[in-house]
């Protein structure tokens, strides 16, 4: 498994309700930011082990600000760029952005959300 492009504002509901089977990711991308590239990458490398035990969402940007905003609204998270988001049971449990985006820390606590 690989990316899901996240497009749609309705597929948020989907993460949410999903989420209570199977913890969500998303990742928010900048295609404009050194950073968020160099975050993209590592999480790119990174995409098989967390693909095993979570969706892992797409979002450029750049493209769907709006989408975004109603992730900062549904989830309580301030925008951050890049951020990845770990979805469980319909809430974000945990967030991190920029050069703090470690993809072994990600798997390991999606991993301690599905034992």
């Amino acid at each position: 498994m690989a990316w899901i492009s996240l497009m749609d504002l309705s597929q948020l509901k989907h993460i949410q309700s999903d989420s209570f089977s199977k913890t969500q990711c998303i990742f928010k991308h900048s295609t404009r930011c050194s950073i968020s590239s160099m975050a993209y990458q590592r999480m790119d490398q990174n995409i098989e082990p967390l693909s095993r035990v979570a969706d892992v969402y797409y979002l450029d940007l750049l493209n769907h600000r709006d989408i975004s905003s109603a992730i900062q609204d549904i989830f309580s998270v301030a925008h951050e760029s890049p951020q990845i988001l770990v979805i469980n049971k319909g809430e974000c449990v945990f967030e991190e952005s920029h050069l703090g985006i470690q993809p072994r820390e990600i798997i390991e606590q999606v991993s301690k959300l599905n034992p």
